[in-house]
């Protein structure tokens, strides 16, 4: 696939308005434009992820994970551009395997974590807090998926998945679940 992008003003949002993936005008506070743009977010907040992965633990291996992630919720936007009613319907980008990857990368993640014996809170370290933020912009995403109609399915399940392999990446990050902050029920000070 070539992709040629050679003007980035465009004028064409100038009133409200963009472009679905069949060349249909909406609101952009349309819930398909919403979806898409929840998912935008979440991409964004992995990049940031990723950089502290990349450059603040130098976990090369990790980063690359996460570029891959990245390129599934690319797929996903795809996906969610093309109204289920467009006569360019065509079948998903995003593939049930990437569901299928990613159940295996959780349980990657997850094989030396100890059970969980409490809620923990989102916290601990730099990159734990940012999974956790990950996780949370996650779900947001799946619910504004949720919301669309259209063969989305594979979509909602990605986006399940994703948040929970955001908090297991999160107890990762915090020393094997060492550094978790665990909930305490009625606990002020």
């Amino acid at each position: 696939m070539v992709i040629r992008i050679d003007r980035v003003v465009t004028r064409g949002g100038d009133r409200g308005q963009t472009s679905l993936g069949d060349g249909q005008r909406v609101s952009k506070a349309d819930a398909r434009v919403e979806a898409m743009g929840a998912v935008d977010e979440l991409n964004a907040q992995i990049g940031m992820l990723e950089y502290l992965c990349r450059v603040e633990c130098g976990d090369t291996a990790g980063a690359g994970t996460l570029r891959s992630i990245q390129g599934g919720l690319f797929d996903l936007g795809a996906d969610i551009c093309m109204p289920p009613n467009s006569d360019k319907q065509r079948d998903p980008v995003l593939s049930a395997e990437s569901v299928l990857w990613l159940e295996k990368e959780i349980a990657e993640l997850g094989k030396d974590l100890p059970a969980l014996t409490s809620f923990i809170l989102p916290g601990g370290g730099r990159v734990a807090a940012q999974a956790h933020i990950v996780r949370t912009v996650a779900r947001r995403a799946e619910r504004r998926v949720v919301a669309l109609e259209g063969n989305l399915d594979v979509g909602v399940r990605f986006l399940n998945r994703l948040s929970d392999y955001f908090f297991q990446y999160a107890r990762k990050a915090n020393d094997n679940g060492a550094c978790d902050i665990l909930w305490q029920p009625r606990q002020w000070s």
